[in-house]
């Protein structure tokens, strides 16, 4: 029953988001937190490990909730889930999209959605950012220095470093920065 239950929620995810992994962010914390497969907490760690490894964050992300939620069978059914809808979605619009992509109403809807993606993206940003800083004591010091590095990777994000770069360094940094203040 597990199987079918993931493999429906990451359905209606993949099926209901549009705009790729990070505006399907907050369906997926809501999703998987009212089914309590996953803490808050290690949503944050499967979103830094589902950036850092290849692959598309919503593949991964369902692939990391079903196996922890229900082993391989469970990854299986999640990354189904969240998979098949676009694909069948987008095997049907490509039929469809040369005869209408001039189309006012198409057109219309298309411009109607990236707001909505953005603001998915932005609400997703502020959710994970809501469960990495502590907001009423941002300026202590265990705080500081996880803005700190926020900063300098959206700087390093700013100039267009590589991602692999801005993603080891913060790695790196944290790991010094968990030596210096292991309880920050």
């Amino acid at each position: 029953m597990i199987y079918l239950k993931l493999f429906w929620e990451f359905g209606v995810i993949g099926a209901f988001t549009f705009g790729g992994g990070y505006a399907m962010l907050p369906l997926i914390r809501q999703v998987v937190l009212k089914n309590q497969w996953i803490s808050e907490g290690q949503l944050v760690d499967f979103i830094a490990v589902s950036e850092s490894t290849p692959g598309p964050l919503a593949v991964n992300m369902s692939t990391y909730i079903g196996v922890r939620t229900a082993g391989l069978g469970g990854a299986l059914a999640a990354t189904l889930g969240v998979v098949l809808p676009s694909f069948f979605l987008l095997l049907f619009l490509s039929r469809c999209y040369g005869k209408f992509r001039d189309n006012r109403t198409v057109t219309g809807a298309l411009g109607g959605i990236r707001p909505a993606v953005v603001a998915l993206v932005a609400t997703a940003f502020l959710s994970v950012a809501g469960s990495v800083f502590d907001w009423e004591r941002l300026l202590c010091a265990d705080n500081l220095t996880g803005l700190l590095l926020f900063l300098a990777a959206a700087f390093l994000c700013h100039k267009k470093k590589h991602p692999i770069l801005i993603i080891a360094a913060s790695a790196l940094l944290g790991v010094v920065r968990s030596f210096l203040a292991p309880y920050a």
